[in-house]
């Protein structure tokens, strides 16, 4: 078992690192600074004090001086006429990613224990390592997506017609990528990073066959004639 345990170390590795990304993918669906908005002052929304206003896809905020709450926030629901195709896509692929990176450490958990402590199932290694990469895989497409797809309406300046609750004007003055996107981009990147380092892990069977084999002719012999010491002459 022990040859098996130091194979497996860049996916040991792969496993933290998948972790790592999951949580900056959490992160980066509950973030509202997907879009941040340049707002003028002199618009019709001067209650908007900061100039600025963050646009996520769950909700829209803005920090003012002159309403009774400094932070002023309103919810964006995916059945709201208003909210835009890209933004509705994102609102059900990002929790889609968040079950699927949930699925995805679980099956690297049971991958590398399988790997560093079960003595039994061993023929089934391979598949376990390759059922997380692909997880891992899948999951970072579903989080690419929705990055790639806003992060192109913000370079477009794209306007979203907001009801007069939200206080935002349709159109900004400028517009440019939050932080939620860039954050979402890095853990894409582990993501796949996790995903090579899992699907990679196919080369240990390789090595294992001979280890495997040695093991059937020492049950074959049991009379010990693969030991070098052993003497032909000595049986009678």
């Amino acid at each position: 078992m022990l040859f098996l345990a130091h194979t497996a170390h860049w996916q040991f590795l792969g496993l933290l690192i998948g972790c790592l990304a999951w949580i900056l993918t959490m992160a980066t669906a509950g973030m509202d600074e997907w879009r941040r908005w340049h707002v003028n002052p002199d618009n019709l929304t001067s209650v908007i004090t900061s100039g600025v206003a963050w646009v996520g896809i769950w909700r829209a905020c803005f920090h003012s001086h002159t309403l009774p709450k400094m932070e002023n926030c309103q919810t964006m629901a995916i059945s709201d006429s208003f909210v835009p195709v890209e933004i509705r896509v994102a609102q059900v692929l990002m929790v889609l990613a968040m079950l699927g990176g949930l699925m995805s450490n679980v099956a690297a958990v049971r991958a590398v224990r399988r790997v560093y402590f079960s003595l039994e199932h061993r023929g089934s290694v391979r598949g376990v390592f390759i059922l997380a990469g692909a997880l891992y895989l899948l999951t970072a497409v579903l989080v690419l997506i929705p990055l790639v797809w806003n992060a192109g309406a913000v370079a477009n300046n794209a306007t979203i017609p907001f009801p007069p609750r939200f206080r935002l004007p349709a159109a900004p003055a400028g517009q440019r990528v939050g932080t939620a996107i860039m954050m979402g981009f890095l853990g894409t990147v582990l993501m796949l990073i996790s995903a090579l380092l899992f699907l990679a892990h196919r080369y240990v069977w390789w090595t294992l066959e001979p280890e495997l084999h040695g093991r059937g002719v020492a049950q074959e012999d049991k009379r010990g004639r693969d030991n070098p010491d052993f003497h032909p002459d000595e049986v009678s």
